[in-house]
């Protein structure tokens, strides 16, 4: 078994596509769009097995959790980006471009090298080597 996707409701659904497109290499399929429900949503693939789908609709609640703060539930997905460096530099570029930066980069206690970020919806995301 493995994980196929994740899915992401937005209230920003081109501007997290290009997010995903333009720092993580991502590619996207064509928009779906069910026009009785008012339903968009793009899958995004990272040369890997599991995508990302982004969905906008409608009357979706916001989150109520503080991004910033640990809550029960899904917290966060990492994408791997293969080394150190790359995790340097494109921590570094996302801070540049203005990103919320919640996790310089370090090795954790069980071996990984890595940062956390903010997406534009406040979705954590773990870079890692």
């Amino acid at each position: 078994m493995k994980v196929e996707h994740l899915a992401i409701w937005t209230y920003n659904l081109e501007g997290m596509r290009s997010f995903y497109m333009h720092y993580f290499d991502a590619s996207s399929s064509d928009v779906y769009h069910n026009h009785s429900r008012e339903y968009r949503s793009y899958f995004l693939s990272f040369n890997g097995d599991c995508r990302i789908e982004l969905m906008e609709m409608p009357g979706i609640p916001k989150s109520k959790d503080n991004p910033q703060k640990q809550f029960t539930g899904l917290i966060h997905f990492a994408i791997k980006v293969g080394s150190r460096d790359k995790v340097n530099e494109l921590t570094d570029t996302l801070r540049k471009d203005g990103f919320k930066i919640i996790g310089e980069p370090r090795s954790t206690g069980d071996g990984y090298y890595e940062s956390i970020i903010l997406d534009p919806d406040g979705n954590r995301v773990e870079i890692m080597a």
